[in-house]
């Protein structure tokens, strides 16, 4: 099954741990820690805290963290969207706009950072099945979204804890990632 069949029969929590795992992966460029967004997953288990005033908190920390950067690139301001572009109320509807959208621009991130050639025009392609001449970085990435939607769909809250390690994994590959990139530039 497609990742955009996967999201468009995804339920409210599982679209939202998916924007949420997409945004999670791409705290790196925001500058902000690990930990920062772990409030917004508790949110999603049952009895969690509240998804509105654990987004504010995360938006207040990662802006204060991205006060510090200065120049931001493509990729950043990319991710730094996903961030703004949450909705502080988690409805079915805007989660899924925001969980859509998450998807494209965590790809887009990924094909920007890839230092390997993505054979495809856009990744739509990538989203709707299409895998051919696909580089590494945005294959990997693909997977863990397809992974983190299979993982809700299948086990509902309590697929959230292996979300939440696949989104880890994401993580530390695109912090090394962003740091062999600054070692090149500097």
């Amino acid at each position: 099954m497609s990742l955009v069949e996967l999201i468009a029969q995804a339920d409210e929590r599982g679209l939202a741990a998916s924007g949420l795992a997409c945004l999670d992966r791409c705290v790196p460029l925001l500058g902000g820690d690990d930990e920062v967004l772990r409030p917004l997953w508790a949110s999603l288990t049952d009895g969690g805290g509240d998804w509105g005033e654990s987004l504010e908190k995360a938006r207040a920390a990662l802006d204060e963290a991205g006060a510090e950067e200065s120049g931001e690139d493509e990729a950043a301001l990319l991710a730094r969207r996903m961030l703004g572009a949450a909705p502080a109320e988690r409805t079915a509807a805007g989660i899924r706009v925001w969980a859509d959208a998450c998807s494209v621009a965590s790809l887009q991130i990924h094909r920007l950072l890839d230092p390997a050639e993505d054979g495809a025009g856009s990744v739509d392609a990538r989203r709707e099945g299409g895998t051919e001449d696909m580089s590494p970085l945005v294959a990997a990435e693909l997977r863990r979204q397809v992974t983190v939607l299979e993982l809700l769909a299948g086990h509902g809250a309590g697929g959230l804890r292996r979300a939440l390690e696949v989104s880890t994994e994401g993580r530390r590959v695109l912090r090394a990632v962003v740091s062999r990139r600054a070692r090149g530039r500097g």
